[in-house]
């Protein structure tokens, strides 16, 4: 189940955050769940800007034939 939530943020930060998505071909708020989501993993330590599980996955795929026009269809796949 989806709900609204209402942020007040700094226009130039949305401004960023929406061309970083638009960029992405993701939602903002799909941005911002990715991002809630991955507070589950912070357990015991202090919320940060830093996102460790996503740096320490950095470059696992390299060698892979997988692309990134492929991995944006299995995003349309299952979320539309």
């Amino acid at each position: 189940m989806t709900t609204k939530l209402t942020l007040r943020l700094n226009k130039a930060l949305i401004k960023r955050a929406k061309s970083y998505a638009r960029q992405n071909e993701t939602s903002v708020s799909q941005l911002v769940s990715d991002y809630f989501a991955i507070l589950d993993y912070q357990v015991d330590a202090k919320p940060s800007l830093s996102l460790p599980l996503t740096n320490s996955l950095r470059g696992a795929l390299k060698g892979s034939r997988l692309s990134e026009k492929d991995y944006k269809e299995h995003l349309r796949k299952k979320y539309l």
